[in-house]
């Protein structure tokens, strides 16, 4: 089994597979890859519905024919990761794994890059469960699993945070007092792994990133926007926690200060009862009653329901139109996420009002699947993309393996 500190010349010898552990709110999907590029998915799957009596452990081949279905009752991350790897080590036995990638949400001020994972920089990442308690806690049980069942595996954590690092200063400010902002209180943005793959395709397709001004509209369960300009950050939708931006599907999105100030001090709720209701009944749930998924919505028709999709479209428009401030114009848009990439509705709803942004589509293409939506008639690019954080975890584990700076003789 490889030692990270003997990483391999990748110019003579490629590493060995990688796994890749993704760690939801509710679900867990994990993958093993190829070390050599271009970076193959030899194994995928996942584990659904955890803390649920309904769980499902699911894993495939790299063409998608199952090689195994499990259904049981997956009481926490914890048992849920510990199952996922022992199917893959079973699966993928005498092939030894070198090292393992997570998607880790919060990197926190200094993780610009992906990091081999020490006792140290796990400690540091605990200090940032409440800023994203959605995944940070879930993330680090990936970790412990791995530690576990592979104690001599290599662990590498790759951030949502780190996408965003290097953005102008004015971007990251909260216009709470100086101290607090040194402290690490800041807006830091997240959905970077999202972005980042994103990013990789459109430079693979030949699009000039150092001439255009896009803005990425990652739409899913946890929502947010970036401002790219030569092809990097510049502003993004989150901020300090993922509560912020967009509505989401259980959380709010932006929200006056003053109203938790209000539940509080007015209506005597406690911290544990604000937390519990920003991050698990707002957004689209909170607003409908009824569901956090917008297909449903789409297809009830009541109006809560309907009020929740407008809510959702009309914020997107807004914040959308915010970060051509940003950018100081705008040449392209590219819609990915579960909703991004697969509901035409929102799309078109999204993009019907932005037609002075120089914004239109074909309705055409938009409903058919097609990669790009939009027509003749405006000046914005506008284009639909998948994304993988799996591969881009693989990407940055490769990369880590391969620095001159990690061989044996370094």
């Amino acid at each position: 089994m490889l030692d990270l500190m003997s990483a391999p010349d990748c110019a003579r010898a490629e590493p060995g597979p990688v796994l890749v552990i993704n760690s939801g709110s509710s679900s867990v999907k994990f993958a093993i890859f190829s070390g050599s590029e271009p970076q193959e998915r030899l194994l995928s799957g996942a584990v659904e519905r955890i803390g649920r009596g309904d769980g499902q452990l699911r894993v495939d081949d790299g063409s998608r024919d199952s090689l195994m279905v499990e259904q049981q009752p997956f009481r926490d991350h914890t048992r849920a990761i510990g199952a996922a790897i022992e199917a893959v080590t079973e699966l993928f036995s005498g092939k030894d794994i070198v090292a393992a990638g997570h998607r880790v949400v919060h990197g926190g001020p200094e993780c610009d890059c992906a990091k081999r994972i020490t006792p140290t920089l796990e400690a540091e990442l605990r200090r940032f469960v409440s800023l994203a308690p959605l995944h940070q806690p879930h993330n680090l049980a990936g970790i412990e699993a791995v530690r576990s069942h592979l104690p001599d595996l290599p662990q590498i954590a790759c951030f949502d945070t780190a996408f965003h690092q290097g953005r102008p200063r004015l971007s990251t400010l909260t216009g709470l007092p100086r101290a607090l902002h040194d402290s690490g209180i800041r807006r830091y943005g997240f959905h970077g792994l999202a972005f980042e793959y994103v990013v990789e395709e459109l430079r693979a397709r030949g699009v000039n990133l150092a001439s255009e001004k896009i803005v990425l509209a990652h739409l899913g369960g946890g929502a947010s926007m970036c401002a790219l300009s030569q092809g990097k950050s510049v502003e993004t939708t989150t901020g300090f926690s993922t509560l912020a931006g967009l509505p989401m599907s259980t959380r709010p999105g932006d929200l006056d200060p003053g109203i938790v100030l209000h539940l509080m001090k007015e209506l005597g709720w406690s911290v544990e009862d604000v937390e519990e209701t920003l991050y698990n009944h707002s957004g689209l749930l909170g607003l409908s009653g009824t569901s956090s998924n917008v297909r449903d919505l789409l297809s009830q028709g009541d109006s809560a329901a309907k009020e929740a999709i407008d809510y959702f479209c009309y914020q997107c428009r807004r914040q959308l139109a915010g970060l051509t401030a940003a950018l100081g114009g705008l040449d392209r848009v590219v819609f990915s996420g579960g909703i991004g990439a697969n509901s035409a509705e929102i799309r078109l709803r999204i993009c019907t009002s932005l037609a002075y942004l120089g914004i239109a589509l074909d309705e055409r293409a938009n409903h058919t699947g097609a990669r790009l939506i939009s027509s003749d008639a405006g000046s914005v690019a506008v284009e639909v993309s998948l994304t993988d954080e799996e591969l881009m975890i693989a990407r940055h584990v490769r990369r880590e393996l391969c620095k001159p700076t990690l061989r044996e003789d370094a």
